[in-house]
């Protein structure tokens, strides 16, 4: 496989331990990278597969510890474009706690995604033996002209026959580019123009609501309550809109704290016209992963992505049940690793899958 995956990387600052921005600041903050579409990319490098990160950057010293990093996880940094366009993005993360949830501050306007035309990107190197492309919902929404460069990536992964996956990851902060148009409204504009070049799609519990304003039926987030048979409803409405869409998975999230979450998710295979769930107890019934004192949720769904693409390309792991499974897996022990980079390995999450989630100390 050569996944290539396209998006905004950005410095990661964040307080010691569990602390606030104004208890650190000012002091010292831990700064790491992050984005969804490298996290994908790490995921993949990690657990034995072949990926590409393609992105726009400012030509500077902080670029070049980037390229460092990725070349660290394993993942091919060529497809950096350094330029004199815009600046590196930070984004500012609280750890949640307990029954204070976790806040994100965002500083990126003016980076070099946001500021970059398509048509400086070298999009035949882009996807040159490239098996797979991953982009997400957050690209587009950073300005007009990521919103373009994503549908142009788009447009030349399709005519290059080139798989095509995406998390529409709505992020309200962001889709603020078009002055007098909501957030909402502005994402469900733009992303449904994009969704016809696509084959797999990965939301969230509330994605499909604020993007395509399809809710699941009997379902109350932050009330930790979730309908299983609302999810697939769903799954099968957006199908039913985008027939292109080979699969639709939708993560499953039950915050009972910022500490401790259940966590699975759901997968509908719309070929064989059947929503698998994961994880299962021995009488394939589901049962979520129960996740106390997480240590950082932050890239969850990154590793949950990573983990399905992996596994649509690797053929023992492919068959959708299978390949849901290792993919929430990959995602539950993300919920284990401080910062951005889920680097699990795949022996670590197949362990998982059998049931190995005990915590012992591997000796």
């Amino acid at each position: 496989m050569r996944v290539v995956t396209l998006g905004e990387v950005m410095i990661r600052m964040m307080p010691p331990g569990w602390g606030r921005l104004t208890q650190s600041l000012p002091g010292v903050l831990e700064a790491t990278f992050g984005g969804a579409e490298v996290n994908v990319a790490v995921s993949i490098a990690a657990q034995g597969g072949t990926a590409a990160y393609c992105s726009a950057v400012p030509d500077n010293p902080i670029t070049t510890a980037f390229a460092g990093e990725l070349r660290k996880f394993g993942v091919d940094d060529s497809l950096l474009l350094r330029g004199p366009e815009g600046r590196f993005g930070i984004y500012f993360v609280e750890n949640g706690a307990n029954q204070r949830g976790g806040t994100v501050t965002y500083d990126r306007a003016g980076s070099s995604i946001s500021v970059v035309p398509p048509d400086r990107y070298p999009w035949d190197r882009v996807f040159q033996g490239a098996t797979w492309f991953h982009i997400t919902g957050i690209t587009p929404s950073i300005s007009q002209t990521a919103a373009e460069v994503s549908r142009v990536s788009l447009e030349e992964a399709a005519r290059r026959g080139v798989p095509v996956s995406c998390d529409l990851n709505f992020r309200k902060k962001l889709w603020n580019w078009q002055p007098g148009t909501k957030p909402a409204a502005l994402a469900r504009q733009t992303m449904e123009s994009l969704l016809p070049h696509m084959q797999v799609l990965i939301a969230n519990e509330e994605d499909a609501d604020h993007v395509l304003g399809i809710r699941a039926t009997g379902t109350d987030v932050d009330a930790g309550v979730l309908n299983l048979s609302g999810y697939e409803d769903v799954a099968r409405q957006i199908v039913a809109r985008f027939p292109n869409l080979k699969k639709v998975a939708i993560t499953l999230r039950e915050s009972i704290s910022a500490s401790h979450n259940n966590w699975g998710a759901m997968l509908f295979d719309a070929v064989a016209d059947r929503a698998y769930f994961a994880p299962v107890d021995h009488n394939q019934s589901y049962q979520s992963y129960e996740i106390h004192n997480i240590v950082d949720r932050v890239g969850a769904g990154d590793a949950f992505a990573g983990g399905l693409v992996f596994a649509l390309q690797t053929p023992e792991l492919s068959d959708s049940p299978t390949a849901l499974a290792y993919a929430v897996a990959a995602s539950c022990l993300k919920h284990s690793i401080r910062g951005d980079f889920n680097d699990s390995t795949r022996a670590e999450i197949e362990a998982l899958m059998r049931g190995g989630g005990s915590g012992r100390v591997s000796r």
